[in-house]
């Protein structure tokens, strides 16, 4: 009798499942050796990963940034593929725009003496929450992210508190214009890390994390070209969509072997998917978000039977994962009374009274009171693009493009005291899609890093051997939120990708293995 090859399955096509995938599929002898399958829920690949097309202008709906070019492995893949350079525009082609016009409500444009002082500081403190500067009066008691820069805030109004009223933007006094500039710096470090506010961010993980040196870019042929070509090396068939599994079964304690009788034939794990079919495999590689897993691990009715082992399902609960939404409005072609086109729109941001003001203009939304700008997606571009975090992205999700449309309208006209209109509209819907419930990770306060190596953990973790041992590596988990320190990033999930087909490649002692579990 033939024995079976041992048969590996991936739970998800984004950048972790099919790095692992690529990763077994081309390693020597993996042909002779294993049975591989990728499943899919959706009906495409790519995950938080998906370039789409909007005014003409190619964009992206997930992943936007190469977060650093030196050593990454993303930006060495989109050089290979030469998916750096093109023809057609893309989103953020310029990199950061420079030179921002900064508007506050009412119409007042902040110059840099107003607006520099008080960004420098929240870069300062930032920095030191990142670890990137050190010094003796800062210490790890803050419990939050939030409520270390709130602290900052207030220390710097201390040092300064004798200067000198300034006159002409209205009701707005120097505190108030200082404490709303800081607030939209947090906005946009919200939607930097995805903690809706950062009151729940880990101050002490912070400095975990780690940014690959040098600019940060976005791949002119679209993120998902990197995506197209690891998935491009398996054969058709491999990668099957539409095919959501919806319970994970597995063998956590074996009393005796594992045999036909018990409904798994002879693999220690069955999957079941969401039309009634089912599949067994030796190995699943788990990929999917932590905002599937904070849903699959409530109640009776969970995503594993029997259900994981405490230590994985208190890292689960403990983690961050927020909602990052991006909307992308277009300009009208509006033109001026002799014809010609009117200026460029600028790098917009807009700094808001405080919801709690009488001094607000009552026809702006709240929701648009929490995104820190609006700004074309390149130099001269119709097309504009602005982030949400936290609930106000969530609400995006529900509303109607006329809507939306007439609120960034009202929003943008009252700031720039000149009628703006748009007719286009595109929003991406991270926090209601049920394959990822939202969008990327953080360590959330009263969480650690140590979660995040907790998460990476394959089960079961029993260390027996011999008649009664259970069946090793059963469930390996990868994804973004399985990396210590590049959680939220493109690159966390390939790491993690690499880090479990290696595992496997290990315990089967497969030759050609030349990168070890070091990411």
């Amino acid at each position: 009798m033939v024995a079976k090859k041992p048969r590996i399955v991936i739970i998800g096509a984004g950048m972790a499942g099919l790095t692992a995938a690529n990763k077994l599929y081309t390693s020597t002898g993996f042909k002779d050796l294993f049975e591989l399958c990728v499943v899919e829920g959706g009906t495409r690949i790519g995950g938080r990963i998906n370039t789409s097309q909007f005014g003409g202008d190619r964009i992206e709906m997930g992943a936007t940034w190469i977060h650093g070019i030196v050593g990454s492995p993303i930006h060495k893949m989109a050089q290979e593929l030469h998916s750096l350079e093109s023809d057609q525009p893309w989103e953020c082609m310029d990199g950061y725009l420079d030179s921002p016009t900064t508007m506050a409500e009412g119409g007042f444009e902040l110059g840099p003496s107003t607006v520099d002082p008080v960004s420098t500081l929240f870069k300062k403190l930032m920095d030191f929450s990142q670890g990137k500067l050190i010094e003796d009066s800062v210490c790890s008691e803050e419990l939050s992210v939030g409520t270390f820069l709130r602290r900052g805030l207030d220390a710097y109004w201390a040092s300064v508190k004798d200067r000198e009223e300034i006159k002409g933007y209205g009701n707005w006094s120097r505190k108030l214009l200082e404490e709303a500039i800081f607030a939209m710096h947090e906005s946009t470090q919200r939607t930097y890390t995805s903690a809706g506010d950062l009151s729940t961010l880990d101050y002490d993980a912070e400095s975990e994390y780690i940014m690959f040196p040098g600019e940060e870019v976005t791949i002119a042929k679209g993120y998902l070209s990197i995506i197209e070509a690891l998935a491009s090396v398996l054969p058709a068939g491999l990668i099957q969509l539409g095919r959501e599994v919806t319970k994970i079964e597995w063998q956590p304690e074996c009393h005796r072997s594992v045999e036909v009788e018990n409904g798994y034939g002879s693999r220690p794990v069955k999957l079941h998917f969401c039309d009634g079919s089912t599949m067994s495999a030796d190995h699943v590689i788990v990929t999917v978000s932590l905002g599937v897993l904070k849903a699959g691990i409530c109640g009776d009715s969970g995503l594993f039977n029997p259900p994981l082992p405490s230590f994985k399902t208190e890292a689960i609960s403990r983690l961050g994962y927020g909602v990052v939404n991006k909307l992308f409005v277009q300009l009208s072609p509006s033109h001026d009374h002799e014809g010609k086109k009117l200026n460029k729109f600028p790098f917009l941001q807009m700094v808001f009274h405080r919801s709690d003001s009488e001094l607000r203009h009552q026809k702006i939304p709240w929701w648009m009171r929490r995104t820190a700008s609006v700004c074309p997606i390149y130099n001269n571009s119709s097309v504009l693009l602005s982030w949400f975090a936290g609930k106000e992205a969530l609400e995006l999700e529900k509303m109607k493009d006329e809507e939306i449309l007439n609120g960034v309208s009202v929003t943008v006209t009252s700031l720039l005291s000149n009628e703006v209109k748009f007719i286009k509209v595109l929003k991406s819907k991270w926090g209601t899609d049920p394959l990822f419930r939202g969008s990327y990770s953080y360590v959330g306060v009263g969480s650690s890093g140590e979660d995040l190596d907790s998460m990476a953990k394959p089960l079961p973790e029993s260390s027996k051997s011999g008649a009664n041992a259970c069946p090793p590596l059963q469930i390996l988990f990868a994804g973004e939120a399985t990396h210590r320190t590049h959680y939220s990033t493109t690159h966390g999930a390939y790491f993690s990708g690499l880090r479990e087909a290696n595992r496997l490649l290990q315990h089967y002692n497969c030759v050609g293995v030349s990168e070890l579990l070091q990411h």
